[in-house]
């Protein structure tokens, strides 16, 4: 396939995709909404691993908690855990807000940075972590690549690629710059609601004449 129709395709994918707006779970609409680096960063982190309806409760419980990292840096362990419970790993994610939380006051004046390099020098903090906290929190263009956006990119006929990162290298190469702050949210509520990772709901999907079924 040649460059051009591969701008194409993703021209009428992301475009069909925009007109045809489906029902956003309610974390997705949350981590849109928020515009809080900090926050979008600790909440992404409660959801690794996490089905979003669990994850915005915690993320919730959370926040009653605190909102910043000199709140959470003083946290006990114990609270902060049953707070999240029960996120994937709750009691290591506790932990890693925690000492996020103080690593950001001691190094970077409580601030988090925005570049992914300085991000992912964090434990426990993945290219996909850093890219939401660029594009959700701070409006910086960034792809966010996760199950959903890697499965759908190869379904699609994209690109073809064996893991999240390198389809977000791909990516990076491929897509317009218009379309890295649209295209995490766009393809994982086409996931979460046609395109699912079992038994996609190929006669309701606007995009079934493009897509290679690749399951």
């Amino acid at each position: 396939m040649t460059c051009t129709n591969i701008d194409n395709r993703i021209k009428i994918i992301v475009e069909t995709l925009k007109n045809n707006p489906l029902k956003r779970s309610e974390f997705v609409e949350f981590m849109e909404n928020i515009k809080d680096p900090f926050i979008v960063l600790i909440a992404c982190i409660l959801s690794l691993r996490t089905n979003d309806k669990t994850t915005i409760g915690a993320t919730k419980r959370m926040l009653e908690l605190g909102r910043t990292p000199n709140d959470f840096a003083k946290i006990d362990i114990d609270t902060l855990s049953h707070a999240i419970y029960p996120v994937g790993f709750y009691r290591n994610k506790a932990n890693q807000i925690i000492n996020i939380s103080k690593e950001l006051i001691e190094k970077y004046n409580s601030i988090v940075p925005n570049t992914i390099e300085e991000l992912v020098k964090f434990k426990g903090v993945g290219r996909k972590t850093a890219n939401l906290t660029l594009a959700k929190g701070y409006n910086i263009p960034a792809i966010c690549v996760d199950v959903h956006v890697h499965r759908i990119s190869n379904r699609l006929g994209i690109l073809k690629s064996k893991t999240p990162d390198e389809t977000e290298m791909i990516l990076r190469k491929i897509l317009l710059k218009k379309y890295w702050l649209d295209i995490n949210t766009i393809l994982v509520t086409h996931g979460q609601n046609i395109c699912k990772p079992q038994k996609p709901n190929c006669q309701i999907c606007p995009l079934n004449h493009l897509c290679n079924k690749i399951l």
